[in-house]
């Protein structure tokens, strides 16, 4: 089995993506409401300040008047009993809203796994367990974080573990009628790399949760992301970003949608055009502001095998950019309560301008 995607592969998508990307920003690829309706909803982390456990995530969801919440987390349940779940599902249902479940690191030798749940099969089979009790079609979780891309062997050695855990609940996540989502998170993998792990674990039923704010954490152009994962989509997490140039290399933040550099409009009508069926899930982290050095000595040692032309592109994103002060509470605002009150603005925001600018949700 192959390790990684072929360099023809690779190159086919490299090509498609740079020629996507510099078509999205010459051409807005529709005006308002897109051709067929996309569904629309918030992954529980935009507002983790506030505490919530499901049921409230699912009132605070219908209050806002999306179609879709994402518990992107197993805590965000106070059981994981089957009559507890059945009841959560229930109310959503009652509620006229979609769930979507996830979990973390289920990557043994990430630095990110976190043993709670037993070792990494048996949290993926406790998430298709609790994802098929609530109606899920998804199944979201993710390798680790960019810190593992310094571990011996890279980020490839990491990848071939998780495609053997993977593997593993292969006809259990089949039986249970729900895709597996790896996300491009935090830098782990660039997108060539995630879909090399998702061809190599099976596209029966492993896929893709499509990241655009990440995609600047991996040192990609958005737009490349999407073009390179868009065929393997299950579901999403989508924010905007900022980058700008330094003496060192770049700055990167993450910010509410249209509040940012990605050309949503354009993003959205290639997103319809590759992702037909897949929610809008927005994951809104705002004010977080990273370092890039990339024109440090030492910085590619972790990136030896990045592909030139998509590092141009995320440079040409970079130079649309300026700086950015990063977030920090108002003077005389309690810390918690200062940054409940941002995460949900930011999130309102986000909801607002997906809904009014670009068309998205069932709900008017």
């Amino acid at each position: 089995m192959r390790s990684e995607i072929t360099r023809r592969d690779a190159l086919k998508m490299t090509t498609a993506a740079l020629s996507a990307a510099s078509w999205g920003r010459a051409n807005c690829c529709f005006a308002g409401r897109p051709p067929k309706p996309i569904k629309l909803g918030f992954d529980n982390f935009s507002i983790r300040a506030m505490g919530w456990k499901a049921p409230q995530l699912l009132d605070y969801g219908a209050q806002v008047g999306v179609d879709s919440v994402f518990f992107s987390d197993l805590e965000v349940f106070e059981s994981h009993d089957e009559e507890y779940l059945r009841g959560i599902r229930k109310k959503a249902e009652s509620l006229g809203l979609e769930i979507q479940a996830g979990t973390g690191s289920v990557c043994p030798t990430s630095k990110s796994f976190d043993p709670r749940y037993g070792d990494a099969e048996q949290r993926l089979v406790l998430l298709l367990r609790v994802a098929k009790a609530l109606g899920s079609s998804v199944a979201r979780c993710y390798l680790g974080t960019q810190t593992d891309r310094a571990a011996d062997g890279g980020i490839e050695g990491h990848i071939a573990k998780m495609v053997e855990v993977l593997r593993k609940v292969r006809t259990r996540a089949l039986d249970s009628d729900v895709k597996i989502g790896v996300e491009n998170h935090a830098g782990d993998m660039q997108a060539w790399e995630l879909a090399g792990l998702i061809e190599q674990a099976g596209r029966d039923f492993v896929g893709a949760t499509v990241d655009s704010g990440n995609a600047v954490w991996a040192l990609e152009d958005p737009m490349v992301n999407l073009e390179i994962l868009g065929q393997y989509a299950v579901t999403t997490g989508l924010r905007d970003a900022i980058v700008w140039e330094n003496e060192d290399g770049a700055m990167v933040q993450w910010a509410a949608i249209g509040d940012g550099a990605i050309d949503f409009n354009a993003y959205i009508g290639r997103f319809a055009e590759l992702c037909p069926g897949v929610t809008v899930q927005l994951e809104i982290i705002s004010g977080l502001t990273r370092p890039y050095p990339y024109l440090q000595p030492g910085f590619w040692k972790n990136y030896p095998k990045a592909r030139a032309s998509e590092f141009a592109a995320f440079i040409a994103f970079a130079r649309k950019g300026k700086p950015q002060p990063p977030y920090s509470p108002p003077a005389g605002v309690e810390r918690r309560v200062a940054e409940q009150q941002y995460q949900r603005a930011e999130l309102e925001k986000s909801i607002k301008y997906c809904r009014e600018t670009l068309g998205l949700g069932l709900k008017s």
